[in-house]
């Protein structure tokens, strides 16, 4: 005779009957699932709320006013409450009636109001309008990356960029225009899943793209610099790192989401590229506002010295020689005195105007002509 299969309470099910009094069955691990789901999504999105607001709050304090009506500024606040709405109305869906226990195992949505579908279908135009402010963050901050790169070169770059970033907006909207229409009629079909696979591939190359471009980048200008026997990090290098740092993780976000089970992880990318971008900006302008600090210091006291030790010096104009680690020593880098002519000051001259003209900084702090 053969032994008794045992018994185990975890596997059994229980019995519901729907409305028009058709019986079914739930299983207790697929509610324990259901169940689970729920709950580190609403934590995901929860904890995507609280970063967004806290980053958003930081970046209306530190920007001078006179720099929140730069473009990078309105992208970068735009992005960031964008995303607080959207994480803020996904989880008025996994709260709500869409996903009460009944609802989900009968897959009768009788009892769900109007007001939910509008909530659910806002929830999808809204990550659309995220991605549209980030992917524009993102070519505004290749372009000034790129700014010293050769005209042809940054040409081909931005308009690569431009086309990425337009692909994988064109996907996400006719995942939006779909995705609205199977929320409407409270459905969700096989084309539709596929359509959702390729958004999230189209996007995960947009942010792969960008975080070459970065890295890339980085890593010739740290060559650069180390050859001209520069250590210390300007207000570009600090664009740079921020790029790699920001872009880099964002990439692993959306690319682990095909090797990892775990609720919504492509959010999170999205998220953190509205999150980092903004930091760049406020890291750069920063450096440059305590480098003029600096220098305006530097520049009051040595209007100071007094006329005895300008006059030790044994120059005749009473003007100071120039010792071997002075700034304006010319010994080891075989630049002028002034360094207005030199190729890195050239550009560095053009990066800082285009950080003007994208709202980080006002170069007319800094004597750029």
């Amino acid at each position: 005779m053969a032994a008794a299969t045992p018994f185990d309470p975890y596997s059994q099910s229980f019995t519901l009957q729907a409305s028009d009094g058709t019986l079914f069955n739930v299983s207790i691990p697929n509610l324990d699932y259901f169940v689970n789901y729920n709950t580190q999504i609403c934590i995901n999105y929860g904890a995507q709320t609280g970063a967004s607001i806290i980053l958003l709050a930081v970046l209306l304090l530190l920007t001078k006013p006179d720099k929140r009506a730069s473009p990078i500024f309105i992208v970068n606040v735009s992005s960031l409450a964008l995303n607080i709405v959207r994480n803020v109305l996904q989880c008025l869906y996994f709260t709500g009636p869409f996903t009460e226990t009944y609802a989900v195992f009968s897959g009768d949505h009788s009892r769900v109001h109007t007001g939910d579908y509008a909530t659910s279908v806002t929830a999808t135009v809204f990550t659309l309008l995220v991605l549209v402010c980030v992917e524009i963050s993102l070519c505004l901050q290749t372009r000034v990356v790129c700014v010293t790169v050769r005209q042809l070169y940054r040409k081909i770059i931005f308009a690569a960029s431009v086309v990425i970033a337009l692909l994988a907006i064109a996907f996400r909207l006719a995942l939006c225009i779909e995705n609205s229409i199977a929320i409407v009629q409270a459905k969700v079909d096989g084309p539709l899943q596929q359509l959702a696979s390729a958004t999230n591939i189209t996007e995960s190359i947009s942010i792969c793209w960008f975080s070459a471009v970065f890295v890339t980048k980085l890593a010739l200008a740290l060559n650069e610099r180390r050859k001209l026997g520069l250590v210390q990090f300007g207000p570009m290098q600090i664009i740079f790192i921020m790029g790699c740092q920001t872009l880099v993780v964002p990439a692993l976000f959306s690319t682990l989401q095909y090797a990892v089970n775990n609720p919504a992880l492509y959010s999170n990318a999205l998220t953190c590229v509205a999150i980092f971008l903004p930091l760049s900006s406020l890291w750069a302008s920063a450096s440059l506002d305590s480098r003029y600090q600096a220098s305006k210091e530097q520049h009051y006291g040595n209007k100071m010295v007094p006329s005895s030790l300008s006059a030790s010096t044994g120059r005749p104009d009473g003007r100071t020689i120039n010792g071997p680690l002075s700034p304006t020593n010319t010994e080891n880098t075989g630049a002028s005195g002034s360094g207005a002519h030199s190729p890195q000051n050239i550009g560095q001259r053009q990066a800082l105007r285009d950080l003007e003209a994208q709202g980080m900084v006002d170069t007319g702090n800094f004597g750029v002509q």
